[in-house]
């Protein structure tokens, strides 16, 4: 008899369906065949499945078995498919008979039959729900994942034989209630870092809200111990909240990744932090089957480059096309796979390798040659593709003592509020498009959004003669000074703008 299960498979950060088809043949010698493009972790199910079955009341059927995974062209890998094959045997063996017509099933098997962690999850219950399938069943452990999902009835699981009894009208499953995600974004979440702990580096913060408001890539140099990284970490206590369909982006690729947890949606701006030996392949994402790297990670959040000319030359260069178009597309044999790219670049760097250069308080130890091959180890273009340029000094040890007592110094609570505000501006400014914050622009959304009278054009015009500056440079003036004037809540931007917007440029341009 011939059994169809509905299932689905993963493909790059969205699911396709799977029509999982078994037959077991009146003759043959016994045998269990798994077909359609199988990697190791599917072939394997078959002792998953043999065991479940077995294990949950069950009778495995000694006879030809043959498992085919549609369309079968297109490659399978995880362990997800184990429920879906144990359903078609029992269906197919006829110890059951039922309509799963309307269902979609996903889920990994215990030897038990009880029900694991699937990853991927997310992307699967959005397809069943855009493909019209009225039920999905998977496992009990990712029901709060699915659940945020409308249009479809999410079943949870706990083990093979609880939905056998449940198909078969003994014992009801009841479905999971839908989550209300929007009190899940309201909450205030705490933060280990915070602006009013740092001492001093007023410039720097003024910067990073900047930054934080309008999505800026941001470059920070200074010697060991100024506060770079303090300051990069407290980024996130500043940062915008998510709107829904960034949150649904962001939980996408971290279900892909494995690393969602027991969260239901991403509520937090990613920050990712990844060292400087971090490879090709975990920075861009790729392998056999291609996977999310950092950048991903990092989507509509923050990635931190700590020490920037550590990392390997081939690696940053990699990031180029990631900065500029927001997506990268990873080739493999098997086929092509884009991952979303939109993160804010946070960068710090020593001025040399012995990080004292420039610094009035100590002596550098380093020669010119070391000097200029280490500012060299970061390229012109790569530069050219951060907004924001800021050199963070040593703070001095007057204020590192003193007591905080001054009421100027702002929290990040405060901060946070002014950066909300202006991002909300920018949504509103951009809502009919695809984009949400003033970094995305394109040349011909800046000159739309953008308009600039006489004094602005005179102030850029002289800035791209003495400082050279590149086409790519001079839009991106315009936009941090389009950031400016949201924090300060007015829709025209004035000379003021530009001027501080170009003090973020590098000095040497």
């Amino acid at each position: 008899m011939l059994a169809k299960v509905n299932s689905s498979a993963i493909l790059g950060l969205d699911a396709v369906p799977i029509e999982v088809e078994v037959d077991i043949a009146a003759q043959g010698l016994p045998s269990f065949t798994i077909v359609g493009l199988p990697d190791k972790a599917v072939e394997e199910s078959r002792e998953r499945v043999r065991a479940a079955v077995k294990n949950s009341g069950a009778d495995f059927p000694a006879k030809r078995i043959i498992v085919n995974l549609a369309p079968a062209d297109l490659p399978k890998e995880g362990p997800s498919y184990d429920l879906p094959i144990a359903l078609g045997i029992l269906i197919a063996s006829e110890q059951l008979s039922t309509d799963i017509s309307d269902s979609l099933f996903l889920g990994e098997l215990s030897l038990d039959g009880s029900l694991r962690h699937t990853i991927g999850v997310l992307p699967q219950v959005m397809l069943a729900a855009r493909l019209g399938y009225q039920k999905i069943f998977l496992p009990q452990v990712n029901a709060k994942e699915a659940a945020i999902i409308k249009g479809v009835t999410v079943y949870p699981l706990a083990s093979l034989l609880s939905l056998f009894k449940h198909l078969n009208g003994t014992e009801s499953i009841t479905p999971n209630p839908l989550i209300k995600v929007a009190p899940l974004f309201h909450d205030d979440t705490l933060y280990e870092f915070d602006l009013s702990d740092i001492k001093g580096q007023e410039q720097a913060k003024r910067a990073l809200e900047i930054a934080a408001a309008g999505a800026h890539n941001l470059f920070m140099k200074g010697p060991p111990g100024a506060g770079k990284t303090m300051l990069a970490r407290t980024l996130p206590s500043i940062l915008p909240r998510l709107t829904f369909e960034e949150a649904l982006d962001v939980t996408k690729i971290y279900s892909i990744a494995g690393l969602l947890g027991n969260e239901s949606i991403i509520k937090k701006r990613p920050f990712r932090n990844p060292h400087h030996t971090t490879s090709y392949i975990g920075l861009i994402g790729g392998g056999a089957m291609p996977k999310p790297g950092e950048i991903s990670l990092a989507h509509r959040g923050t990635l931190f480059m700590d020490e920037l000319p550590e990392f390997p030359r081939h690696v940053l260069e990699s990031m180029r096309q990631p900065m500029e178009d927001g997506f990268v597309t990873v080739s493999r044999a098997r086929g092509r796979i884009t991952f979303p790219s939109k993160f804010m670049l946070i960068a710090a760097s020593n001025p040399c390798p012995c990080g004292y250069f420039g610094d009035p308080s100590h002596e550098c130890r380093c020669s010119i040659f070391q000097i200029t091959r280490y500012q060299k180890r970061i390229s012109g273009p790569i530069l050219d593709r951060i907004d924001m340029h800021i050199d963070v000094p040593a703070v001095k040890v007057e204020k590192l003592a003193a007591e905080s007592k001054k009421p100027e110094v702002e929290s990040s609570k405060t901060v946070r509020k002014r950066v909300q505000k202006a991002r909300d501006r920018q949504l509103y400014r951009f809502k009919k498009l695809s984009i949400t914050s003033n970094s995305e622009m394109t040349t011909r959304l800046v000159k739309e959004f953008c308009r600039l009278d006489s004094a602005c054009f005179e102030l850029l015009r002289m800035a791209v003669s003495r400082m050279n500056l590149s086409a790519r440079a001079y839009h991106r003036i315009i936009k941090t000074a389009r950031t400016i004037a949201d924090l300060e809540a007015v829709s025209v931007i004035s000379p003021a703008h530009i001027a501080e917007a170009l003090q973020y440029r590098p000095k040497g341009e």
